[in-house]
């Protein structure tokens, strides 16, 4: 028999989508991603025509890296819903980042002549062009600039496109302009790092600080900020910004690589070991859960499509990769279900709940 707490989540996803999509925010907001990725899996396949729920499930992909699963969840959303367009700037940047950029191109172009002077139509093509085209895109943000002069995200990508071509003080312009139409901590993070390599210690600590205080779970601000610290002779002011940023994200191979690279200038040679160390483990292990989580989603497409056999043997596969990635275990608890195997899926939910408590009590809190 099914364990009544796996069997909650499963039937508590499908008979609510919205109430299994509202838990995985919550669990994405803990730091739980993985538990979150199961809820949004289970969400998305009870309610395919949901934009928001499609396009919350790409974005939990693409932030560990599962892109071709992302692009599909996006895809899904923006039919769904067309003029949606955080899923269709989503699925612009997802292309560009799988290496499909052209693609990219030629669909945001497709949408601006059904609407050519629509803003945010424009605003994704220039999203789309700043990988293949950067005078283009460039041009492009100005456009959408000129009909709408608020728009904080295409002064703010205006400005990332000038940096990259060494107009900083451009660059700088552009984002003072975002920041007082809209204060963004991605915004006060990209000055801040233009004051950094400026050498302008200073002013790139303000930014960042002011980045964090904006958002608190801002691992990459404060990992930069770290690096400003050190730069100044901060030491201790750097390796607490690092640990702030692990605590926030013990993942993180960078933050730990970096932490080590401070230790190690603070005469704390073993710890600077120990540190690297745990770096390179983690960075081997994120690979290891992209290639895990590329497996599920392939699975959860079988299952989905009414082929449990094959949906089995591809989350097995995830598992002979990363045997502690637990939405594999879940999913395929899923599959060994449908296929009868009713000691196996209990084994298999088990397990996952195991390695993953969040996967048992998701189902029971609603």
């Amino acid at each position: 028999m099914l364990p009544l707490c796996a069997a909650l989540l499963v039937l508590a996803a499908a008979q609510d989508p919205r109430a299994a999509y509202t838990r995985a925010i919550e669990l994405e907001q803990q730091g739980n991603h993985p538990a979150a990725l199961v809820l949004l899996w289970e969400a998305a396949s009870a309610a395919p025509r949901d934009a928001e729920v499609q396009n919350r499930l790409g974005e939990a992909l693409d932030r560990i890296g599962a892109l071709d699963a992302a692009i599909e969840a996006y895809q899904r959303a923006a039919a769904a819903r067309p003029d949606f367009a955080g899923a269709n700037n989503n699925l612009t940047l997802a292309l560009v980042k799988a290496g499909r950029g052209a693609e990219a191109v030629t669909r945001a172009r497709g949408r601006v002549a059904e609407a050519p002077v629509d803003p945010d139509r424009l605003f994704t093509l220039g999203l789309a062009l700043s990988e293949q085209d950067v005078d283009e895109a460039m041009k492009t943000f100005r456009r959408v600039i000129a009909l709408r002069p608020d728009h904080a995200l295409a002064h703010y990508n205006l400005a990332l496109l000038l940096k990259r071509v060494d107009r900083a003080r451009d660059a700088i312009g552009a984002l003072q302009r975002a920041l007082a139409i809209e204060p963004r901590p991605e915004a006060h993070f990209a000055l801040g790092t233009l004051y950094l390599h400026q050498g302008d210690f200073d002013r790139a600590a303000a930014s960042l600080k002011s980045a964090v205080a904006l958002e608190p779970r801002y691992v990459d601000g404060y990992i930069t900020l770290a690096a400003v610290f050190k730069a100044k002779g901060q030491l201790p002011e750097a390796v607490d910004a690092l640990r702030r940023a692990i605590a926030l994200d013990p993942d993180s191979w960078s933050a730990h690589a970096s932490l080590a690279t401070v230790l190690q200038v603070a005469g704390q040679a073993d710890a600077a070991r120990q540190e690297s160390a745990e770096a390179e483990r983690r960075r081997i292990q994120g690979g290891l859960e992209r290639e895990a989580t590329t497996w599920t989603a392939v699975g959860i497409a079988r299952l989905d499509a009414g082929d449990p056999a094959q949906a089995a043997e591809r989350f097995r596969r995830a598992l002979a990769i990363l045997e502690t990635y637990a939405p594999a275990h879940y999913q395929l608890g899923r599959a060994l279900e449908r296929l009868g195997q009713a000691d196996a899926a209990g084994a298999a939910f088990a397990r996952a709940r195991q390695l993953n408590p969040s996967l048992g009590r998701a189902g029971a809190i609603r």
